[in-house]
């Protein structure tokens, strides 16, 4: 369980400084940070603060699809949000673009290693990733709910003065196959850590067509 927990953390921590990142690059966020940076545009709240309030809010929306917590579930709602709100105070974002894209394509991959590693720790999915798979539990194909949640919070958040734009595109054409890559990679249960599968085996990730998520 130490190491699980410390695994869980720093997947935690990692991803809040691939939102930073995203944030202060300013060329286009993930879905659910769009709308939490169109909350904080409207409120004045900051975007970290928002990240907190959204995932306890979601979180109450697993009481009737019956999902149940993990100590990784209520430790994301906190956590990724207070780094974000951590590193935005004390780091200034960069202006030149070359700089902007290369800290934008990091982010990108380093949110892909913290999804691993928080996901890989097997201690509750995000609060987020809950809904869906909740929804998806019942019945529901688990591509079309989640693209049908996602391109909702998008659309909202845009609405309210979410930055959309080439971040965007690209974290949803990456942020799959970089889960795909290291979501069994740092898998706690991933008995492939004991034997190789068969050549032409094919790879899977942590769930059934999700990578993921944030949070």
């Amino acid at each position: 369980m130490p190491r699980r927990l410390i695994q869980l953390f720093a997947g935690l921590v990692l991803y809040g400084i691939s939102d930073s990142m995203l944030l202060l690059a300013g060329l286009g966020l993930d879905p659910w940070d769009v709308l939490h940076q169109g909350l904080s545009r409207r409120t004045g709240i900051p975007t970290g603060t928002w990240v907190i309030i959204v995932g306890a809010l979601v979180l109450l929306l697993w009481i009737p699809l019956r999902q149940r917590p993990g100590i990784g579930t209520l430790c994301n709602v906190i956590v990724i949000g207070a780094v974000i709100d951590v590193v935005l105070a004390v780091v200034a974002p960069p202006h030149s673009l070359p700089v902007r894209a290369a800290v934008m394509v990091s982010a990108v991959v380093l949110n892909g290693v913290a999804t691993g590693l928080y996901i890989g720790a097997g201690l509750g999915p995000g609060p987020r990733d809950g809904i869906m798979t909740g929804f998806a539990a019942r019945g529901h194909s688990l591509r079309v709910v989640r693209t049908a949640i996602e391109a909702t919070v998008l659309l909202g958040g845009w609405l309210l003065g979410g930055t959309v734009g080439v971040g965007t595109v690209v974290y949803a054409a990456c942020i799959g196959p970089l889960a795909h890559i290291f979501v069994p990679l740092f898998s706690r249960d991933n008995p492939s850590r004991a034997a190789p599968e068969p050549r032409n085996a094919s790879v899977r990730s942590g769930s059934a067509g999700w990578p993921r998520r944030r949070r």
